[in-house]
């Protein structure tokens, strides 16, 4: 591992450089993994370097696209024809923003770690992966994600199967991560079940997890229905994600990439959209 990845993790209690020791925390995460698609992995960050986390994260936050959109939970045109009753008939307001990688400097906490070969290693290793890729797309593949005040991220769906991501700022209140495991599957959609939890008559299937500054949280994004609730105070949340996928050179779809960045380049205008299912997102 490198002597800067070294600095930045815990590694007492997550040693990154010894693969021989992995084994009971693998167990611990995969088994949180298959019970409720999610494991997070506490103190991940030394609490020396969570300050320096969080300042970078904030330095950057004003580099965020932002853009207030209607979208549904499935992340296509809310004008689509859909039959009555559908979940994705239902919308909402989007209000969060996008720090793209290109505008994270290479130096930060959240770049070398995202780079880190070790740190790949051990994510493949908890997702029970032969190895992990970082995404070709030069915007998505790391992102800050900026929750301003008043503004929730709400309820949807990834377009990866597998997410992880960190926390970088807390804000006061609010902001907490709700999620339901498993509501769907790569076979069925499930509709009647998010619809319930879209309408508020869900709420057995809904899971809080409480996440703090420098927690590492390994989350299975696109079979459990998700969001963060609006933020409350006057302190944004920021949270680092960081995408990788099964397969090499792995790009956004051109609509996806404009509605989170704002903008595209070349290599999304050129590359086709590789995905794991036949989903409706």
């Amino acid at each position: 591992m490198s002597t800067s990845v070294e600095r930045v993790v815990n590694t007492a209690r997550y040693p990154l450089a010894e693969p021989d020791q992995w084994a009971p925390l693998v167990r611990r995460v995969q088994a949180d993994l298959r019970e409720s698609g999610c494991s997070v992995l506490r103190d991940f960050i030394r609490p020396a370097v969570r300050d320096t986390l969080g300042r970078e994260g904030a330095a950057v936050a004003p580099l965020a696209h932002y853009d207030v959109e209607t979208v549904n939970v499935y992340n296509i045109a809310v004008d689509s024809e859909l039959p009555e009753g559908h979940p994705g008939r239902k919308t909402f307001e989007r209000g969060n923003a996008f720090v793209a990688r290109d505008r994270i400097p290479p130096a930060s906490v959240i770049q070398q770690l995202y780079s880190s070969e070790p740190f790949q290693r051990f994510v493949a290793r908890c997702f029970g992966l032969p190895r992990v890729f970082e995404l070709a797309d030069p915007l998505s593949g790391l992102c800050l994600n900026v929750l301003e005040p008043g503004r929730e991220h709400p309820w949807h769906f990834d377009t990866n199967e597998f997410t992880v991501s960190m926390l970088t700022q807390e804000p006061e209140s609010g902001g907490v991560f709700e999620y339901c495991p498993g509501i769907r599957s790569a076979d069925a959609e499930n509709f009647d079940d998010v619809r319930s939890v879209l309408e508020g008559r869900g709420e057995p299937l809904v899971r809080r997890l409480p996440l703090r500054p420098g927690d590492l949280q390994l989350f299975k994004g696109r079979y459990s229905l998700h969001r963060v609730s609006a933020v409350e105070g006057t302190r944004a949340r920021h949270s680092a994600i960081f995408a990788y996928s099964e397969r090499p050179g792995v790009i956004g779809s051109v609509a996806r990439t404009r509605q989170l960045f704002g903008r595209v380049l070349p290599v999304h205008l050129e590359a086709g959209t590789v995905r794991v299912d036949q989903l409706l997102d």
